[in-house]
């Protein structure tokens, strides 16, 4: 199927990744192109956990994770109980994307989470995050040329984090130039029909600065709004391309999750050793060294709030019968829900995996799921020893008050609408 311009009803994607609406708000008259679309939607309530791989999958599979199988950053081999980090390849049912193709309408994608690695489309795709290898990031594979001779850069160097400001400010400032690179790249010959890009700078950002673009007392935030001010002017260039479309068109921008300034990280882990549910062999070799988990263990947790019932029936050594998940499940949540620090409860609601996610589940759904209270970030490492700590971070994740914005004002409540809202543009159902 072929389409002049003028034919086309194209649709736009702008993901601001971990944009705040109330921080959104506060910086709409500071930042003039953030302005023109801050404020006029209501914000968006993340899929759970409030992971950028969760919801961008959410996003581009136009489903929840129980369909679409990415409940986390990693994943436990049951056997050998080693970590490993979840990419495209463990997305279990087709994505939009797909679904376009099959109508013989292209897509055309750049930095969008948890695409890599790239896989064919009827259109063009560069992976975002966690994306390691430009060759393998692109498709078609001659993408990598051209974005290599521009030095587009996959992923800000983070590896210093608070310990390096500048540093740090000067990595995302050139992913997001990168960014922009890229957009000039696939955007212009207008052979598309749906084109999406993301902006994750302001997440890797927010995650050791945030108070910096909170509070204008802080030493860093003159530094923080330099960047915002290159960060604003990027979303410029997508607005005015957006608006010189020719025919009918949409767009909707939109962040993953919201954000706010960290309280205390909190380790579900250290949780489960120090109530006598988890035991290790031997000492970690690091934070990710899950397979340290003991026999006796009868449960243990996986970043950032997913908790599983050590049966043998999912896991190699786990010796807890299946009849005996129910009870644990209750017991371990009734002891998170009552878990304080500093007078405040860290969780917001500790749900079963048949509450987050229904009976039909694909992948390996948690037994339990956590959500904590803003502020309060949930982890699950294998080498710490203290429930309550910081890390080398000061920016948390939030499962409500994420940013969205439509063009037409069309107003949705829970991320993987995003994704409906553009097959529902094309005239495509999605399957049962």
């Amino acid at each position: 199927m072929l389409f002049s311009s003028n034919e086309r009803q194209r649709f736009v994607v702008l993901g601001l990744d971990g944009l705040p609406d109330s921080l959104a708000s506060k910086w709409a008259e500071r930042l003039p192109n953030l302005g023109r679309i801050a404020g006029r939607c209501n914000p968006v309530t993340a899929e759970i956990p409030e992971l950028s791989p969760v919801n961008w999958t959410s996003f581009f599979t136009a489903t929840k994770p129980e369909k679409h199988g990415i409940y986390g950053f990693t994943s436990i081999d049951p056997c050998n109980y080693t970590l490993s980090i979840n990419n495209f390849e463990q997305v279990l049912c087709p994505t939009i994307f797909d679904y376009l193709g099959e109508k013989g309408m292209v897509s055309k994608v750049v930095n969008l989470p948890n695409t890599y690695p790239a896989k064919p489309l009827r259109g063009m795709l560069i992976s975002g995050f966690v994306a390691d290898s430009l060759e393998k990031a692109v498709y078609p594979p001659f993408l990598a040329g051209p974005l290599s001779n521009c030095g587009y850069r996959l992923e800000a160097d983070t590896s210093r984090g608070i310990m390096a400001p500048e540093y740090l400010f000067d990595q995302v400032a050139s992913t997001l130039e990168g960014r922009l690179r890229a957009l000039d790249l696939l955007w212009n010959d207008l052979a598309w029909d749906l084109f999406t890009i993301v902006f994750t700078e302001t997440d890797r950002l927010f995650h050791f600065f945030y108070p910096a673009f909170e509070d204008e007392k802080h030493p860093l935030h003159d530094r923080a709004f330099e960047f915002m001010f290159k960060w604003d002017r990027a979303i410029g260039v997508v607005l005015d391309k957006f608006e010189a479309l020719p025919g009918k068109k949409k767009l909707i921008a939109f962040a993953d999750h919201g954000f706010t300034s960290l309280e205390t990280e909190v380790d579900l882990n250290s949780f489960l050793v120090q109530n006598g549910y988890l035991e290790y062999a031997r000492p970690a070799a690091d934070q990710w060294d899950s397979s340290i988990i003991s026999a006796s263990s009868k449960a243990f947790a996986l970043d950032p709030g997913r908790i599983y019932i050590h049966t043998p029936d999912r896991f190699g050594r786990g010796q807890i019968a299946q009849e005996r998940t129910a009870e644990l499940t209750s017991e371990i949540a009734e002891k998170l829900l009552a878990l304080e620090f500093n007078g405040r409860k860290v969780m917001e609601e500790v749900l079963t995996a048949e509450q987050a996610y229904g009976t039909v589940t694909v992948g390996s759904p948690p037994d339990l799921i956590c959500v904590a209270r803003p502020g309060f970030d949930l982890k699950a490492k294998f080498d710490r020893k203290e429930i309550f700590g910081f890390h080398g971070r000061t920016g948390t994740h939030t499962r409500g008050n994420a940013f969205y914005y439509s063009s037409d004002g069309q107003q949705i409540e829970f991320m993987h609408q995003t994704g409906q809202m553009i097959l529902d543009w094309f005239n495509i159902a999605l399957p049962e």
